[in-house]
């Protein structure tokens, strides 16, 4: 592709990203235990794909298990481990189709 191609097209692809975002169109709740750690937990809704970002806010290195439930697709669970003042992130991608999912984040201080 030439750079003129690409300078063009900028303007058209532009319009289109707000109908790819829009296309997300399922609800999630995130069902945090954090046992008193300051941890930040946000989520990024993209069509296909589920992004958790947990910002880990205290002194010392913490371990979230996480648990996505997607019915009708199978329960996915990963654990995540965040250095202190980092931010780390979980990826779960739809492997049927979603209307809600349901994160439970379980973080505990970690020797690890």
């Amino acid at each position: 592709m030439s750079p003129g191609f690409l300078r063009r097209a900028g303007p058209l692809l532009a319009l289109l990203l707000p109908v790819v975002a829009a296309g997300q169109t399922y609800q999630v709740e995130v069902r945090p235990v954090l046992n008193d750690l300051d941890v930040k937990v946000e989520t990024v809704e993209m069509t296909g794909m589920l992004v958790v970002k947990l910002t880990n806010n205290t002194a010392g290195k913490i371990r979230c298990d996480l648990r996505y439930d997607a019915s009708p697709q199978a329960p996915y669970r990963t654990s995540t481990y965040v250095g202190p003042g980092k931010t780390e992130q979980s990826t779960f991608r739809a492997k049927r189709n979603w209307f809600n999912v349901v994160v439970d984040v379980d973080c505990k201080p970690s020797d690890k």
